[in-house]
């Protein structure tokens, strides 16, 4: 999360990359109703491949969250006056969606042991509420905060957010980690974004990393494709 291009007036590197982050969390919060709503009743083996992705999104979203709690928001606010409380907005939307992957959390546990349609149904409302809510306040914080974050951050700062959040990636999940950024991300802004990762990196990414995720999608969304 990285750019050496600060300047742009109406594309902002830090706004498209935020969006290019978010848009994971959108599109795999509404996948994972629609792919636990569609699971036959006592399919207990795809209950659990959907729980697990479930675990690994929730961790990945609390990160997110926390590195904007603790390394954002900190950096902006000295700079701001009124418009400090749209930054303390997100922190408290923060706290509600961590509510709602609690919520979450209990049914898919019930839900994972034995497959149950009425809890396969209660599961996926559940979910249905919680992408409705965070697509609210990603749209809310793309909107009014990032706008400000372009305005007072400087990209040391960005980086050590960028910095925060990979080194909460397993390394064993870098590869899909990527491939879920790139996967709805137009071939210009997919090019200009491999293009600042190191050369390793990008290596590993077309000789492996494609496949890996690739597999990886495959596994959780069957006969599904990528929206």
């Amino acid at each position: 999360m990285t750019s050496s291009n600060t300047s742009a007036p109406t594309v902002h590197p830090y706004t498209r990359e935020m969006a290019m982050i978010h848009q994971v969390f959108r599109r795999e919060s509404r996948l994972l109703a629609e792919l636990v709503q569609d699971v036959n009743a006592h399919d207990t083996a795809r209950s659990r491949v959907l729980a697990e992705h479930w675990r690994q999104y929730a961790v990945g979203l609390h990160a997110h969250h926390t590195g904007e709690d603790e390394v954002l928001w900190p950096v902006l606010l000295p700079h701001l006056d009124l418009d400090a409380e749209q930054v303390l907005a997100m922190e408290a939307q923060h706290r509600a969606l961590d509510d709602t992957i609690a919520e979450v959390q209990g049914l898919m546990d019930r839900w994972e042991a034995q497959a149950l349609a009425e809890d396969r149904d209660e599961l996926a409302e559940a979910l249905r509420r919680h992408h409705r809510q965070l697509c609210a306040h990603l749209d809310e914080e793309e909107r009014e905060v990032m706008p400000l974050v372009a305005l007072h951050v400087n990209e040391k700062q960005w980086h050590a957010v960028g910095e925060r959040g990979l080194a909460e990636t397993p390394r064993d999940r870098l590869m899909i980690a990527l491939g879920a950024i790139l996967e709805d991300t137009p071939p210009e802004e997919r090019r200009e974004f491999l293009a600042r990762l190191p050369l390793p990196a990008r290596v590993l990414w077309k000789l492996l990393g494609q496949r890996q995720y690739r597999r990886e999608t495959d596994r959780i969304r069957g006969r599904r494709t990528a929206s």
